[in-house]
């Protein structure tokens, strides 16, 4: 080694040693020493000089020597910054170590927590950060005079901005000189960042590798990001293609911990395979982790080299920062986990990219240093020539809030305007800006709020600063100044490999069931206990680690923490002396973290992320997470990590109210639904606030007048006053309401919408005279009161300022108000709204007489509106029929004159009356199915309003019959309670009846109810084992109710009959087997005692029920004494023919079996057997028709028989019947049930001509034939 002289300092110094400094010798076998001169002479003569030298060249701790040998270092420091904390401690103890000085007297260094300088050092060793720092107290950094950039090809954050701030300060500095280092050859970027008037700074280039290095592309096949076996297996053939090349330590590169993890499996499973011994299994053969989160312990291990071979898993972690003894062999991955920003999402994601080729040279670079070394890379050549060449700096790919803010403290100017070595792009600065918008440290113009300069003061990152003003004011500060330290580090708690169900165990104690971060408060408290307590620091140590604690990080987060804690001193901020609470902890967070919170969304698939987060981002809680499975509906997270999917790590329970306290500078609010509200007489709106696109808050009511006065007075206009919703006791809007209400009844009558003038004008009038800031009830009683005391009539509207012209004709002889139906008074309304289910004339029905209106009245409307409704049925007649009565005005206007006298109670429906006046008038015969009914618009059919005793609406529509099929059965309870609350009605009422004691059954009975009279019609009723007599409100109804009843009552008194006869019908068991065979009639007669019991019926029926009914105790009596005698004989007479019907019908289903070929006519013949044999039959057919069954299915039988000789001639005939069946069966479906006996009639006339077509030989009782029965059908549609 060269020694030059030593150079003395100069007694003015302050800071001098009286000490000469020792010789300062260059190792020759480093490449820089070979340069230093050249080296030497470019410092001096220039302001900064780019040395970029590889691993390996000794730049690091020769370039502080050659800045102190030229002088430097004298008055001023030689500063000299470092990425990392232990690269700037190891150094300086090297510098020192070269210049056999003490540590700390002339080479210090300086890190977080730790200052190793003393006063007279010449060369200080720093973090950039601490650097940085400096800057806000001695912005010129006067302390220095020579600046020393190490390692910035590593481009981190605190890197770009030191050569950015420092590319502005040495104008103002040209004593001051700046040297940059790099490891790699991006030297022409710092190079032309530093230059001036157009030249570049000079760049030196030193050579870094002592020994060749051979590469070998060893690329993996079929490689993809689910396929880590083959990896693994690359690696493994990899080491083994190593041990074979010779002895020598292996350095695989992998990028992160998972794939350590998985590769060290994978290496010891190959080492004790049972292929055999690989190469690379000799004895005692060490695999190694290295990675940042690695215990101080088991980092050691890496740095003591043993005997054995050694294979160290690294992560990108080796790549520069430290230095691997012995390694002669690297296997590289080309993968490393970046660490990068999503502006999009704002979250940080860990994802696996391939690396640059300076970072691959760089791990190419670890396996030259101790002899000749060999890389095999798991790529081929091409793909290495494809990558990027240098990594992206930090500055691409980080959030820019604390650079931004640091800026803005510093007055350093816009960002945009800063000399980065490379610009930021604008959505990077975007997103800083907008991180500290989140945390209310910037306003609308981007300028510091009272926040952000009090964040500005606070040298931490921007969210702990955030958190730590919030807990000053939430009375929080003992507990978030632990959690803040916490969050500043790595997590304390160890969960080695091999034994993570322990470490898990031992942490439990720590847990918080509803928030992560109170658990790092119990952990502090558990760690302050024991170093309270403590015996020893190596017991204290031991008790650490035994928890699974690392006590190397445990210092570093007391270390944190005190320094939190003094500069909470320095700013006078005292701690909470009491505990703070759950709100108040996390609502102190909060305010750092408004970004990383997240909704549960309850519908989520189980595959699917359950929360969403900021922007539309979806995460699952970190599963180690003590919530992970239990977290609540809102969450926040101290981050957001994607690795293989988006976790939330150290992650809360929050209330979403306190999204609101926290960031309410963040909350877009937007507003729907402003309505008017009669009772606050207010214009309200629902309001919605959004945080980054989560719904805060939904549907809260707000008064909508501040928020938008001008759109608030116009809805108070058109809806409290236009529209009259509104309560005020002044007489103008009582006046107003009273005119448009008598005016908007004249247009619902004459449905012309043009009578009233429109809303519009109405609106104008209230707007031409009410000021502008009317917005509520209350302004406008407040402008009210004052205006009409000048004018009291001001706000009155005439009617000729409201009516656009006359509306003639409207009476009430055209337009009734109300309709008396069976004693009961109805309303009759009018409102028009086509569309609405209120659109024309609506007649409003008490529930109690919905069973009595006339649906035929109805029909007609009222007179007022029945010529509208002709002109449009004769318009939907088809045009062959409707040529006949043009003008079809004129027309309807004649039918309305014809009929004015039948309008009042019409006996026929409105189309039948139309049909005989076509006919009467023109001669045009039409039928009811000729007028398409489904043209005429809603108005013109009558609208019907159920409405029960107290007004309110039970059922509205414009089917009768559908509200009676919905509401008749309590339509009919109502009348018969009515009926009971009635004394006079009431004596009619009799119970439990086994006898006719009750004297005569009136056909009507009326009933008073408040002043009207109903029309009730009473039946008796059969109940078992008695009877009742009950009122019903329609006479049909009633009918059919009486008649069971009446059997029921002779039943009773005939019981001895009953049972008489019960007993001789035995045969009937024959019978009824007989019938089972047929698929119709078993159906019918499914059992004996139903067979036996019809046969009674129909046996009582004609003994005791015909014409005329018995009405009182000695018609009864009459009747029953006459069908003592009778009924046996009548009831064996029924038993016969029930008998020889069932014999007739039984040789049929073999008949019909054999004619299965001829579908048609065996279909038709059992639709005619299923209309024979419905349920009871031989109860509901009449006596005359049963007698004829046998005979009809005789007829079937012959049919049958000759089917297979004339199917022709069969089916012609069948043809016959349809065209009449057809139109009669029609016409039966739309009577719904509602009986005619000339429809019954026909009914019995196509069984004959079915006789007389099939079964001529039978003979009917009447001239039968198609003809007569169309003529009969003619007349029945008369």
């Amino acid at each position: 080694m060269q020694a030059p002289p030593a150079i003395t300092r100069p007694a003015t110094r302050a800071t001098a040693i009286s000490a000469p400094l020792p010789p300062i010798a260059f190792p020759e076998e480093l490449p820089v020493s070979a340069r230093r001169d050249e080296i030497a002479r470019a410092i001096e003569a220039n302001p900064v000089v780019i040395v970029c030298g590889e691993t390996g060249s000794g730049k690091t701790t020769q370039l502080p020597k050659i800045c102190l040998a030229l002088g430097r270092g004298r008055d001023k420091l030689i500063g000299h910054t470092q990425p990392r904390r232990i690269a700037a401690s190891s150094v300086a103890r090297r510098i020192a170590q070269e210049l056999n000085t003490p540590l700390g007297e002339v080479v210090g260094y300086k890190v977080r927590f730790t200052d190793h300088t003393r006063p007279g050092a010449a060369i200080k060793l720093m973090t950039d950060g601490i650097l940085l720092a400096e800057t806000q107290s001695d912005p010129l950094l006067a302390a220095y005079d020579t600046i020393i950039v190490d390692e910035a090809h590593e481009r981190s954050l605190n890197i770009d901005f030191l050569l950015g701030y420092l590319k502005q300060l040495l104008p103002r500095r040209p004593d001051l000189k700046l040297i940059v280092t790099s490891a790699t050859i991006d030297a022409e970027r710092f190079a032309a960042h530093f230059g001036t008037a157009g030249t570049p700074a000079p760049v030196i280039n030193v050579s870094g590798r002592l020994y060749p290095v051979e590469i070998r592309y060893r690329p993996v096949k079929d490689e993809d990001d689910a396929d880590d076996r083959t990896l693994m297996d690359a690696i493994v053939d990899a080491v083994d293609e190593c041990a074979l090349a010779g002895p020598g330590d292996v350095l695989v590169f992998l990028p992160g911990e998972r794939e350590i993890r998985e590769a060290a499996e994978a290496l010891r499973k190959h080492r004790f395979g049972a292929a055999g011994p690989s190469p690379a299994a000799g004895p005692g053969t060490e695999i190694l982790p290295l990675y940042a989160r690695l215990s101080a312990e088991e980092q050691e291990r890496v740095f003591k080299p043993a005997g054995a071979r050694r294979i160290v898993l690294a992560t990108n972690v080796a790549e520069t920062s430290l230095t691997v003894p012995g390694i002669r062999y690297v296997v590289d991955t080309g993968l490393a986990r970046v660490k990068r920003y999503s502006y999009r999402n704002k979250v940080e994601q860990l994802q696996v990219e391939p690396i640059s080729q300076a970072s691959a040279n760089q791990r190419a670079g670890r396996c030259g240093r101790v002899a000749a070394g060999v890389c095999i890379r798991l790529y081929d050549e091409a793909e290495f020539t494809k990558r990027p060449k240098f990594t992206d700096p930090e500055i691409l790919r980080s959030s820019l809030a604390a650079v931004i803010l640091r800026m803005k403290s510093l007055g350093l100017g816009d960002v945009r305007a800063f000399p980065f070595v490379e610009p930021p792009p604008a959505r990077a600065i975007a997103d800083g800006y907008d991180l500290l918008a989140e945390l209310n440290a910037v306003d609308e113009d981007n300028e510091l709020t009272p926040i952000g300069r009090e964040l500005a003061r606070l040298p931490v990152d921007p969210r702990i600063g955030r958190m730590l003003l919030a807990a000053r004011d939430h009375h929080a500060l003992t507990e978030v100044l632990i959690i803040a330290a916490a969050l500043s580090v790595q997590d304390p708690r160890e969960r080695p490999l091999e034994a993570q169900a322990a470490a898990d165990q031992a942490h439990r104690k720590f847990a918080d069931e509803k928030s992560d971060f109170l658990s790092f408060v119990k952990l502090w408290n558990f760690v302050a206990e024991r170093f309270e307590h403590k015996k020893s620091n190596r017991k204290l140590t031991d008790e650490l680690k035994s928890n699974f604690l690392s006590p190397r990080r445990v210092r570093e987060w007391r270390e944190v923490h005190s320094q939190l804690a003094a500069i909470a001193g320095e700013m006078g901020w005292r701690g909470n002396s009491t505990p703070a609470t759950f709100e108040q902890v996390h609502l102190s967070l909060l305010a750092g973290l408004l970004g990383n919170v997240g909704f549960k969304t309850l519908d989520a698939d189980y595959r699917e992320p359950p929360y969403v987060g900021a922007r539309g981002i979806k995460f699952f809680v970190w599963p180690g997470s003590p919530l992970a499975k239990k977290a609540g509906r809102w969450v926040m997270a101290a981050e957001l990590v994607e690795t293989t999917r988006l976790f939330a790590r150290c992650v809360a329970t929050i209330e979403p109210q306190w999204l609101e306290r926290v960031g309410h500078h963040l909350l877009k609010k937007s507003w729907s639904d402003p309505h008017w509200e009669k009772k606050p007489a207010q214009v309200i709106a629902f309001e919605r606030a959004t945080l980054y696109g989560l719904v805060v808050y939904n549907q809260r009511r707000v008064e909508f007048g501040s928020k938008d006065p001008r759109a608030a007075r116009e809805i108070f206009i058109r809806e409290a006053l236009v529209e009259g919703e509104y309560e005020t006791q002044a007489p103008f809007f009582a006046h107003n309401r009273r005119l448009v209400r008598e005016i908007r009844e004249l247009e619902h009558k004459t449905r012309r919408p043009d009578v009233l003038v429109d809303d519009e004008l109405i609106y104008r009038f209230y707007d031409a005279l009410i000021p502008a800031d009317v917005v509520s009830g209350a302004t406008f009683e407040k402008w009210r009161r004052q205006a009409e005391q000048a004018q009291p009539k001001l706000l009155f509207l005439n009617r000729d300022e409201l009516m656009r012209h006359e509306a003639r004709g409207v009476t009430t002889e055209l337009f009734p108000k109300q309709w008396e139906m069976r004693g009961v008074t109805m309303a009759l309304s009018y409102h028009f709204e086509p569309g609405s289910p209120r659109d024309g004339v609506t007649l409003t029905v008490p529930l109690v007489a919905l069973n009595q209106v006339d649906a035929v009245r109805c029909d007609w409307l009222v007179p007022g509106m029945l010529k509208e409704k002709m002109h449009l049925l004769l318009k939907s007649l088809p045009q062959k029929l409707r040529r006949h009565c043009v003008p079809l005005p004129e027309y309807a206007a004649g039918f309305v004159e014809r009929h004015r006298q039948e309008l009042a109670a019409p006996q026929r429906s409105l189309i039948d009356a139309l049909i005989a006046d076509l006919r009467e008038q023109n001669n045009v015969v039409c039928q009811p199915g000729d007028f398409k009914l489904e043209t005429l618009p809603a108005h013109l059919t009558m609208n019907f309003k159920v409405v029960d005793e107290h007004g309110r609406q039970l059922g509205m529509g414009r089917s009768l019959a559908a509200l009676r099929a919905e509401l008749g059965e309590q339509a009919q309870q109502r009348l018969r309670e009515v009926a009971a609350q009635d004394a006079k009605a009431a004596v009619g009422l009799h119970e439990n009846i086994t006898d006719w004691d009750f004297g005569e059954l009136p056909e009507l009975l009326e009933i008073e109810r408040k002043g009207q009279k109903l029309i009730g019609f009473p039946a008796l009723v059969d109940r078992g084992d008695r009877c009742e007599v009950e009122v019903f409100d329609d006479a049909e109804q009633a009918r059919a109710k009486h008649r069971d009843g009446l059997r029921r009552l002779f039943r009773l008194q005939l019981k001895e009959q009953v049972k008489f006869v019960e007993r001789s019908l035995s045969a009937l068991q024959t019978v009824q087997m007989q019938a089972s065979v047929v698929p119709t009639l078993a159906a019918a007669l499914p059992s004996f005692e139903d067979l036996r019991d019809q046969v009674i019926t129909a046996a009582i029926d004609r003994t005791c029920l015909a014409d005329p009914w018995p009405t009182d105790n000695a018609s009864f009596v009459v009747r029953k004494n006459d069908a003592r005698g009778k009924l046996n004989l009548i009831a064996q007479e029924v038993a016969r023919l029930v008998a020889a019907i069932v014999q007739e019908a039984a040789a049929l289903p073999k008949k019909l079996a054999a004619a299965r070929a001829f579908g048609a006519a065996v279909a038709d013949i059992e639709q005619q057997l299923a209309r024979l044999f419905p349920k009871r039959f031989i109860v509901d057919t009449p006596a005359a028709q049963l007698a004829h069954y046998p005979r009809y299915l005789k007829a079937i039988a012959l049919r049958l028989d000759k089917l297979k000789t004339d199917p022709a001639r069969d089916a012609q005939r069948m043809s016959e019947v349809a065209q009449l069946q057809t139109p009669y069966l029609r016409e039966l479906a739309a009577r719904k049930g509602v009986a005619d006996p000339r429809l019954e009639e026909f009914r019995w006339l196509l069984e004959e001509l079915r006789v007389s077509l099939f079964a001529q030989e039978l003979r009917t009782p009447m001239p039968v034939s198609a003809k007569r029965l169309a003529k009969a059908w003619e007349s029945l549609r008369r």
